[in-house]
């Protein structure tokens, strides 16, 4: 492990969404606190509505003001490890503008919603890169000629004349991951990139996503609800539920041993190949406290509701380190305790097969 600088944190970051007529505003992201390392693929993972894809959005600072809110936070970006960190949530739109598509790139959930279906393939593409780069417009045309061939797509060129609607949802994802990466960003945002796909279908492109990480040296904040997907791609893996991180660690160590009630019981309720069981388990089957837990911290039993007053967990549980590089939403026994700020310490991404 070498020691280097992380190249994004997101420190307590709260965000917020109305809540029904005179009742009290939805935390969607509860203090959030995450570190990713140039090169690494940090899976954060959760069931739907805990807070996955808010995070990531704001990451970019997309979700629309208002109805969303900003109740604090920091995320610290540094792209280059000779300039000091900036702060992404105090730029304005016009900066934000520059580091969209070019610093940071996002794939979105859905393709065929995500792509303008009026637009050409080779017109969206060619958008990004003459925003951000000081090309021509025939050398924007070959750099998105090669970005689709990077990502698998035959007859590059005829495909740039193509509209969303003639080609099928793997080409899409595939148009949607050359996109984002034409202008070749420092971090991909990727929000459930295989969802909808058929499961051949999601390992190519997990695959792609692999190989292009290393060939563009690239970090990636892959969000999903898909234990396998995570255990097959992620070096690191954040836990979350009703908008806050309850568990953060080395992807070997918290499927060996997870820690959070929670986490423990959404393991559990992993259908498992070959197993001859009369009912399938829940979360709640198996979101125990577990006997072997650290000394010296409380962690209580998940609870299927959050307490919309105090949020998941209540208004003193922090993420403590209770194990070397392991984080757990949790307080100490005695009351006090300063958690560190949440990383993993740098993990290369392993290579992808065949390299």
């Amino acid at each position: 492990m070498s020691e280097k600088n992380t190249l994004i944190e997101i420190e307590d970051l709260s965000v917020s969404f109305p809540g029904p007529p005179g009742g009290r505003r939805l935390q969607a992201a509860d203090r959030v606190r995450l570190s990713i390392y140039p090169g690494q693929t940090l899976a954060v993972v959760g069931e739907s509505g805990s807070g996955k894809s808010v995070s990531c959005l704001s990451i970019l600072q997309l979700h629309p003001i208002p109805p969303a809110r900003y109740d604090g936070g920091r995320i610290s970006w540094r792209p280059d490890d000779t300039q000091a960190p900036v702060d992404l949530m105090t730029k304005s739109e016009r900066a934000m503008r520059d580091i969209r598509g070019n610093q940071i790139a996002m794939i979105f959930q859905e393709p065929m919603t995500s792509l303008n279906p009026v637009y050409t393939i080779g017109s969206q593409i060619m958008e990004a890169i003459l925003l951000h780069q000081d090309v021509t417009r025939q050398q924007a045309k070959e750099i998105a000629i090669r970005a689709l061939s990077d990502v698998g797509i035959a007859g590059p060129e005829a495909r740039l004349k193509e509209y969303p609607h003639q080609l099928s949802g793997g080409m899409r994802q595939r148009v949607m991951i050359a996109m984002a990466l034409a202008c070749q960003p420092k971090l991909l945002l990727a929000d459930e990139p295989t969802t909808a796909l058929d499961v051949t279908i999601q390992a190519q492109i997990l695959e792609l996503l692999k190989h292009l990480q290393h060939e563009h040296d690239m970090a990636i904040l892959l969000i999903t609800h898909d234990l396998g997907v995570v255990a097959e791609s992620a070096d690191v893996v954040a836990v979350m539920y009703a908008g806050r991180v309850v568990e953060y660690a080395n992807v070997h160590a918290l499927f060996e041993r997870p820690l959070h009630p929670y986490t423990r019981g959404l393991l559990r309720s992993m259908p498992v190949l070959g197993a001859n069981v009369d009912r399938l388990d829940t979360v709640m089957d198996g979101a125990t406290v577990p006997e072997d837990f650290p000394a010296g911290y409380t962690v209580h039993a998940h609870e299927i509701t959050p307490d919309p007053e105090l949020g998941y967990g209540g208004p003193k549980v922090r993420l403590h380190e209770v194990e070397p590089e392991h984080w757990v939403l949790c307080e100490p026994d005695e009351g006090g305790g300063n958690p560190t700020f949440p990383r993993v310490g740098y993990v290369r991404a392993m290579t992808p097969a065949g390299e």
